[in-house]
Parts: C-alpha cells; sequence; structure tokens
C-alpha cells in the first residue's frame, strides 16, 4: 500500500486570516518502506510572515522571494498525491491550508484527491493523558530528532514517517518467503539442492530480549503483535 507522509510549514498559524503555505513536503512510503521518491518545494507566499512564525521554521520573504507559487506547483502536487493515504500529524491544520490554496486556484480540497490519516489522533488514542507532539513522539518511539533545531517540512515529514512505522509496527501482516520455486533443468535450471543450513538457536537472554520487545509491541499497538499471536496459535 502507498502512503504518503506529508508536512507543511505556514506564514502563520490562523488559514481564516490568510495565511499561507510556504513550505510543503511528503515522502513515499510503499508496503511500510521508505522508497526516496520525495516531493518538496519552497513556495512563495505573496504576503508577509509572522514574525513568530519565522522563528519556528527560520523562513523568511527574502529567502522565499524567487520560489515558485502554489499555483505553479499544484499540478505536480496533486499527481504525486494520487492514488495514496496521507500520514498528517494534526491533519485538520495542514489539510485547512492545502484546501484554502487549492480554492485560491478554483480546485477541489484534498479529500477529492486521496484519504486522510491524523497521526495525533491515532497517538492520543493509543496514550491518553500523555503529550503526543512530534518530539514527544519521537522521544517515546527512540526515533533521533537531534537534527531538529526548527521545524522543516520535510525533516518533519521523514521524522513523522519512521514515528508512524513505530507506532505500527505491529499491525501489519508478516509477508516472508524463506524458500523460493526451484527451477528445474528441464526450463534450464541448475539441478536443485538443498542448502546445508546451520541452524543457530536463540540464547536464553535473547528470548528473554524478544518477549520483552514482543510485550512492548502488543501494549503499544493494542494487542495486535504478530509474534504473539503466532506463538499462541
Amino acid at each position: 500500500m502507498r502512503r504518503i507522509v506529508l508536512d507543511t510549514e505556514t506564514t502563520g498559524l490562523e488559514v481564516t486570516q490568510g495565511h499561507r503555505i510556504i513550505e510543503i513536503a511528503c515522502v513515499e512510503l510503499f508496503d511500510r518502506r521508505p522508497t526516496g521518491r520525495n516531493f518538496h518545494r519552497y513556495l512563495n507566499p505573496e504576503r508577509e510572515i509572522d514574525a513568530a512564525a519565522v522563528q519556528i521554521h527560520g523562513l523568511t520573504a527574502d529567502f522565499l522571494a524567487d520560489k515558485p507559487r502554489f499555483a505553479d506547483i499544484a499540478d505536480e502536487l496533486v499527481e504525486f498525491l494520487e492514488g495514496g493515504e496521507l500520514l498528517i500529524h494534526n491533519a485538520s491544520f495542514d489539510v485547512g491550508f492545502l484546501d484554502a490554496e487549492f480554492a485560491n486556484i478554483g480546485r477541489p480540497g484534498v479529500v477529492t484527491i486521496c484519504p486522510v490519516t491524523d497521526t495525533l489522533a491515532m497517538a492520543r488514542e493509543m496514550h491518553p493523558g500523555k503529550r503526543n507532539s512530534l518530539d514527544a513522539l519521537c522521544e517515546r518511539y527512540q526515533v533521533d530528532n537531534s537534527r531538529r533545531a526548527l521545524h522543516g517540512a520535510l525533516l518533519d515529514a521523514q521524522l513523522l514517517a519512521d514515528v508512524w512505522l513505530a507506532m505500527t509496527r505491529g499491525q501489519d501482516t508478516l509477508d516472508i518467503s524463506l524458500l523460493a520455486a526451484p527451477v528445474s533443468e528441464a526450463d534450464g535450471g541448475a539441478p536443485f539442492r538443498p542448502a546445508n543450513l546451520v541452524v543457530v538457536r536463540a540464547s536464553e537472554e535473547e528470548r528473554a530480549a524478544h518477549a520483552a520487545m514482543c510485550d512492548r509491541i502488543d501494549k503499544e499497538s493494542k494487542g495486535r503483535c504478530l509474534w504473539k499471536q503466532a506463538a499462541g496459535a
């Protein structure tokens, strides 16, 4: 399944006050693996940027003056998003800004392009009563965010991809094929000979560590750890 982790930076916090997107980044995942295919653009918002926002992301009007406008990259963005599921932390914020940008150029909103999943809502359900900001989740799931001195859409999307993979690592079906079908001599293949494999048994310490990790995955995924399900079958 294709998923796209998205993040934006903006000129301010309130889209209703005419604030605009100035950076957008998308990180593509396919079958829970980063593909290395990303979409990243800085945008000229054609308006001033709040001083408080500059302190958060460091993007200035001078830096963005020669960058494309949203209308210039809209087709490319839609093409990248189509056929995927969007993963966004605090989705209402980013989707609100994206919908406003699309509306400015007479196009329908994000949900007409692809479905949206809010990872903040997921985190709140999994960790009620706890801090669920991106930094807090990085700390909880041991994702290295030491480079995050300022907010940046591409870095934040990459971090969120790692966090989402950690949050959901017990939920997908394992599909591991250990043996490929041999090609017969009649089909031009070499004679099939079973490999002489050396079986190394796990030590007691390794089994204990594995059990502890399964317990942690089971707790964080609300009882969906596949290793524990397989062991109890």
